[in-house]
Parts: C-alpha cells; structure tokens; sequence
C-alpha cells in the first residue's frame, strides 16, 4: 500500500461519517476482478487513475492529497441531496 492511501485511510478513520462513502467509492473505483490481482486491495484501475491524476494535479505521477480525497468524498456524500433531480422548488 502506497504512503499516501495509508495517510488517507487514517484520514477517513478519524471521520466516522465518512466512512459509508469511502466505503461505496471504493467499490465503485475498484478495477474488475481486483481480488485475482496483487496486491488484492480494491484500488482504482491503473489507467484511470493514471488519468485522473493528469487531469487534477497535471502529472500522472503525483498522488491525490489528504485533503483532496476527504473535499471530494464530503462532496459525494452531499451530492445526492443536492443534485437538480433531487431539488424541488416551492410552486
């Protein structure tokens, strides 16, 4: 397990109303069949990590920030309550 996911799951530790949506992304990003391969944890596909990294931070090397990954997962957790489907307007 790489530094930074290590600083992250201690993050999201730490924050137990994190926890569902950590958990939900998690499988949600998880490449398919991720428990045939090493390192047999439910990281990300390699390419589209490799890609959101290009397009967040501007090199595919660089890891996501703590405090990235916990906006992002705040974000997620609020998403559905505010998405436009979901807002209703008093008529």
């Amino acid at each position: 397990m790489n530094g930074w996911m290590v600083r992250v799951a201690i993050a999201v530790a730490v924050r137990p109303w994190l926890w569902l949506m950590a958990t939900r992304q998690t499988v949600r990003l998880a490449g398919r069949g991720w428990w045939r391969r090493p390192p047999f944890l439910p990281v990300p596909a390699a390419p589209y990590a490799r890609f959101r990294r290009t397009t967040q931070y501007g090199d595919p090397e660089t890891p996501p920030t703590v405090a990235d990954v916990l906006v992002w997962l705040s974000w997620a957790r609020r998403f559905p309550k505010t998405a436009p489907g979901n807002c209703r307007e008093d008529d």
